[in-house]
């Protein structure tokens, strides 16, 4: 059997990292890695990260795809066979590093970090309003949102749940599907970590922005198409949002001419609040490789319908 890697966006030195690791876990693997794989008719098991467009179609005998992170958007949105499996990674660090990036955002916004960071810079005493009472908001409540919302109550901090779904039991305050407006009166502060889905492309756009409470400061950590770009410096100049953290883009890297370099109360980071830990991914990986020989239950594996 098999096993291709596709990631040509990721650096030499990472796809090293990765192609050491499998030959360490799994001695002998037939492994080739993209753009240097010269026998596609070989190829079982494919492990993607952002892709080139129709490159599955390539592969004739293709049982499983693995993502190389948690996130399935950037398969979902190509041609995937109807009977080949997906699976993605499911790793702690993942959520304490997402987590982690969340409340440092909510408490930077809730202590007031970035404005004393610009009175620094003018020379401004101003203990005026030290701290902006808050209510967090989370939309999308799997196991990133669930734990967001668990250290958030854990310091104190009211916070409540948006899914699409409704849910039987949820250990915090939750709406879903049609109670979006109820949800979004109760918070100032708006964490996204919707998967991306059809539904949920575009989401952040000026008709939600309206929906929120004046002032209503967002954290977007999912994905860069959740968020219409061109509607959210007009929503920060009129004051219906109070601004924003960003850790992810329509584009990637941000491009130095895009105007959210330029605005103030926009906080960038560069698709850092979580990163893949190859040492933890690839046994997964592995694991579903042997799964697929034996033809044992995979691990990790996504609902094709629901799309994460």
């Amino acid at each position: 059997m098999g096993l291709a890697i596709v990631a040509p966006n990721k650096s030499k030195k990472e796809i090293a990292d990765w192609v050491a690791v499998f030959n360490e876990l799994e001695p002998g693997i037939d492994l080739q890695v993209y753009p240097e794989i010269s026998r596609m008719e070989e190829v079982e098991v494919v492990v993607l990260w952002q892709h080139p467009k129709g490159i599955l179609k390539s592969f004739p005998n293709l049982k499983l795809i693995c993502s190389m992170g948690s996130g399935v958007d950037h398969i979902m949105a190509d041609y995937v066979p109807d009977n080949v499996p997906i699976t993605r990674i499911v790793d702690p660090r993942l959520t304490f590093s997402m987590t982690n990036y969340v409340v440092m955002g909510i408490l930077n916004y809730h202590r007031q970090i970035l404005r004393y960071m610009r009175d620094k810079r003018t020379k401004t005493w101003d203990m005026s309003q030290p701290e902006i009472p808050i209510t967090v908001g989370v939309m999308g409540v799997g196991e990133l949102g669930g734990d967001v919302l668990d250290k958030v109550k854990a310091l104190g901090i009211s916070a409540v749940g948006y899914g699409n779904r409704p849910k039987a039991t949820f250990r915090h305050p939750y709406y879903y599907g049609e109670e979006l407006q109820d949800f979004l009166n109760e918070v100032n502060v708006l964490v996204c970590l919707l998967p991306l889905t059809e539904k949920t492309e575009g989401f952040l756009n000026k008709e939600l922005f309206r929906k929120c409470k004046p002032g209503t400061y967002l954290i977007n950590v999912a994905r860069g198409r959740h968020l219409v770009e061109a509607d959210l410096i007009p929503a920060i100049e009129s004051g219906q949002l109070s601004g924003a953290l960003l850790d992810v883009f329509q584009q990637e890297p941000l491009p130095k001419a895009h105007p959210f370099w330029e605005q103030e109360q926009i906080t960038i980071t560069p698709h850092i609040a979580s990163i893949t830990n190859y040492r933890a991914a690839a046994p997964q990986i592995i694991e579903n490789y042997k799964n697929l020989l034996q033809n044992s239950p995979l691990i990790n594996e996504i609902s094709k319908v629901q799309g994460y």
